[in-house]
């Protein structure tokens, strides 16, 4: 459900510039910049899969997908093409994250739903598997609009412990949560063997979560950024971001886009 704009043109520089990469809690490494693939509508497939192809070849090397965008089986794709034509040399290459669908936030539904992502992928493996959303819909419901009617309980416990699971059968290396307030990963954290070691949520200069930014800095979990440019006025974000007249100001003085400051 958290949507990140599908960027298909990059900075010349981009492909020869080494991205940082920082260390999870897990002793994975991370890409600090990633390719969101949500868009609404989607292109067709192969557009789609063309267009993370050539992410790859701009020097894009983390892609985040999510049962819930549609998007898996094209990034899948892409990896494989890329992997065909030498664009990379192996699959470590590349850090693919990819999201439990809030159908699925139950313990017994968690290990299949990554099993069927990764057939989607055509992986053995995700770098980094999130709980989309702290919450737990009826399978009829329409996840973009719900009502009160459609939730069901949502039990934060038994649902980790199913992601925990997961990373020690080795189908994901790391995992994490996505739009988890301070609260809720408090109560994860009281039961938790194994940490998150991200929390996606949505986070720009215009909104910078300073509290929650805090207390996951003081337990080690990573927080990652979805719509980093604010989604640009698109239904759930704002101009704030790229309109603002400061970093317009600030971009120019540096010779830069809005975007690349």
């Amino acid at each position: 459900m958290s949507r990140i704009r599908v960027v298909t043109s990059q900075p010349p520089t981009m492909a020869t510039t080494k991205v940082t990469r920082v260390m999870l809690n897990s002793g994975q490494m991370i890409p600090t910049i990633g390719f969101g693939t949500s868009a609404l509508p989607l292109p067709p497939p192969e557009q789609l899969t063309s267009i993370f192809i050539e992410a790859i070849e701009a020097g894009y090397r983390h892609f985040d997908t999510a049962a819930s965008y549609g998007t898996e089986e094209c990034v899948g794709r892409a990896v494989a093409a890329a992997l065909d034509s030498g664009l990379i040399k192996s699959r470590n290459e590349v850090f693919v994250t990819s999201k439990l669908s809030i159908y699925d936030t139950h313990h017994d539904l968690v290990l299949p739903a990554l099993k069927e992502t990764l057939r989607k992928l055509g992986l053995e493996y995700v770098d980094l598997y999130l709980v989309h959303w702290p919450i737990m819909i009826k399978k009829s419901a329409n996840q973009f609009k719900l009502s009160e009617d459609d939730m069901l309980h949502f039990d934060i416990k038994e649902t980790w412990k199913a992601m925990e699971e997961c990373c020690q059968l080795g189908l994901a290396k790391s995992i994490g949560v996505s739009n988890y307030s301070c609260l809720k990963l408090g109560k994860l954290l009281e039961n938790a063997t194994i940490p998150p070691a991200v929390n996606q949520v949505e986070m720009n200069v215009a909104w910078q979560q300073q509290k929650l930014l805090q207390f996951c800095r003081e337990k080690k979990i990573l927080v990652s950024a979805w719509s980093p440019l604010g989604a640009n006025g698109a239904a759930w974000g704002s101009h704030q971001v790229m309109q603002s007249p400061v970093l317009k100001d600030i971009a120019a003085a540096k010779d830069k886009s809005v975007a690349q400051l």
